[in-house]
C-alpha cells in the first residue's frame, strides 16, 4: 500500500436537513403508544376552553393540552417528576418526541401546566375510573385506603421558631431600609436594575417569613385544641416551628424512625385491580380520624359509598366506624384490626371496659364481632395490596416532591395516581381480552 488511506471526518459546520420518521422509530407496543390511546380517549375540553389564544385574535398558539397532559403522564409512568429533564427528553428521547410530536415545549410551561389544572386534573381521574367501572373492569364495592408519607421540597434547617422569625423579619425590614437609603444618597451607587433585585430579594425572603409566621400560629391553635385532651403528651414536645421553605410541610415521622418534612398522601384504591379511585394531601401527622372524609370524596366522585372499607388499625375510630355504617350514601362496613388492650389491669378497670362495650353502638358491637372470624381476616388480608400502590408510586417520583404547597403536591399525586390508572388499565384489558 503506497497511498494515502482514505476516510470520511466529521465537519461540524456543514448545515444539513435531518430526516426523521418518528412513527417508524418507536416500537407498535411502546408504553408511550398506550400513554397515547389513553389520552385520546379523554374529555380535554375544559383544557382547551381555558386556552386564550384564539382564531382570527392577536397572540401566539397555545401547546396542545393533549400533548402536554401525555408528555406529563408518561414521564410519570417512566419515573421523571422535573420539568426540566422533561423538556430536556422531549428534545433528544425518541419516545417523548414521539408523544410531543413536533409540539414545541419548555419546562416554565410545563410546570405551569401540572400546578394551573389540579381540579381539571382532579375531574379526569375521576372520569377515567367512571369509564372503568362502565365497562366492568373495576368496582367500587371494595376500597381500601391508607396515608404514606411524602417528603416536602423543604429541609430541617428551614424550620424555624416564632423568636427566630421575628429576627428575620427584622433584618429585613433593616435591610430593605439600608438599601432605600443607598438609593437616596447615592443614586449612581449601583444600577436600578442591581436595586431592584436585592430589594426583590429581601421581600421574597419578608414574605416568607411572614406566611410561615400565619403557619406557626396555626400549629400553635391545634396544640392548644389537643392539649384539651392530651395535656401531658404536647407538654412534651419542643418549641413549634414552621418551614420558611415550605409554609404547609410539617415535621413527621417516617417508617424508618427518622423525622422529616413531609405531607400526608392519602390513597383509597379498589385493592384487587390496583386502580387508584382517589387520593388528597393533608398536613396531618397521623390519618387517625380520616376515614369518614375519604369516603364522603368518594361519594361525591361516584356517587356511592364503598360496600367494604378496608383500613388499618388506627385509621378508623370507633366513632368513625358507627358513622360509616349509618353513612347517608349507604352503609359502609369497616374491615380493621381490633386494637390490643392490656390484659394485666385490675378489676375495676375490666368493669369499667366491659361497661364502656356494652355501651357502645351495635355496629361498633357487630365490627368487634366480625373481627375475630377468619373469614373478616381473609377479607382483611386484601388490604396489603394498597401498599404495593404506594411503594410502586414512590419507586416512580413520589417519594419525594419537587414542588411546594399542598395544591401542587396534589397535583403530583393526581398525575401518579392517572399514570397508575392507565397502566393498570391496560393490564386489565389485556387480561380480559
Amino acid at each position: 500500500m503506497t497511498g494515502r488511506a482514505r476516510f470520511i471526518g466529521p465537519d461540524r459546520r456543514q448545515i444539513g436537513w435531518e430526516m426523521v420518521d418518528l412513527e417508524a422509530q418507536l416500537p407498535s407496543d411502546h408504553r408511550a403508544r398506550v400513554v397515547w390511546a389513553f389520552v385520546e380517549r379523554l374529555d380535554l375540553s375544559a383544557f382547551y376552553d381555558a386556552i386564550k389564544s384564539r382564531e382570527g385574535e392577536a397572540g401566539r398558539p397555545a401547546a396542545d393540552p393533549a400533548v402536554l397532559l401525555a408528555l406529563w403522564l408518561f414521564a410519570t409512568v417512566e419515573g421523571i417528576g422535573s420539568a426540566r429533564a422533561l423538556e430536556r427528553l422531549a428534545e433528544s428521547d425518541v419516545a417523548y418526541r414521539w408523544v410531543a410530536g413536533g409540539v414545541p415545549v419548555n419546562y416554565h410551561g410545563l410546570a405551569d401546566f401540572r400546578v394551573d389544572h389540579v381540579q381539571l386534573l382532579d375531574e379526569l381521574l375521576t372520569e377515567s375510573v367512571t369509564a372503568l367501572i362502565d365497562e366492568g373492569l373495576v368496582s367500587l364495592s371494595e376500597i381500601a385506603v391508607d396515608g404514606t408519607k411524602v417528603r416536602a421540597c423543604a429541609s430541617m434547617s428551614s424550620f424555624k421558631t416564632g423568636t427566630r422569625l421575628a429576627q428575620i423579619e427584622a433584618e429585613v425590614a433593616a435591610r430593605l431600609a439600608a438599601l432605600k437609603a443607598e438609593l437616596e444618597s447615592d443614586p449612581a451607587a449601583c444600577s436600578r436594575r442591581q436595586w431592584a433585585a436585592r430589594e426583590r430579594a429581601a421581600r421574597d425572603v419578608e414574605k416568607r417569613a411572614r406566611q410561615a409566621r400565619v403557619a406557626l400560629d396555626r400549629v400553635r391553635a391545634e396544640r392548644q385544641e389537643r392539649a384539651k385532651t392530651h395535656a401531658k403528651d404536647e407538654a412534651k414536645k419542643s418549641e413549634p416551628k414552621a418551614s420558611t421553605s415550605d409554609v404547609e410541610a410539617r415535621c413527621m415521622r417516617f417508617a424508618d424512625g427518622a423525622i422529616r418534612p413531609a405531607f400526608n398522601a392519602q390513597v383509597a384504591a379498589a385493592p384487587e385491580e390496583g386502580i387508584i379511585v382517589s387520593v388528597e394531601m393533608t398536613d396531618r401527622r397521623n390519618d387517625s380520624g380520616l376515614a369518614p372524609p375519604m369516603v364522603d370524596d368518594i361519594v361525591r366522585r361516584y356517587g356511592e359509598a364503598p360496600q367494604n372499607l378496608l383500613v388499618d388499625t388506627t385509621y378508623a375510630t370507633v366513632e368513625d366506624i358507627a358513622a360509616l355504617a349509618a353513612h347517608a350514601a349507604g352503609p359502609v362496613t369497616v374491615y380493621a384490626p381490633v386494637p390490643k388492650e392490656r390484659e394485666d389491669v385490675s378489676p375495676g378497670t375490666l368493669r369499667n371496659r366491659r361497661s364502656q362495650r356494652s355501651r357502645e353502638p351495635e355496629s361498633v358491637k357487630q365490627w368487634r364481632q366480625r373481627m375475630d372470624t377468619d373469614a373478616a381476616h381473609k377479607v382483611y388480608a386484601r388490604r396489603k395490596l394498597i401498599e404495593r400502590l404506594n411503594a410502586h408510586c414512590k419507586n416512580h417520583g413520589f417519594g419525594i416532591l419537587r414542588v411546594r404547597g399542598l395544591v401542587k403536591a396534589k397535583a403530583v399525586a393526581l398525575m401518579h395516581a392517572l399514570g397508575n390508572n392507565l397502566m393498570a388499565a391496560h393490564r386489565l384489558r389485556t387480561a380480559t381480552a
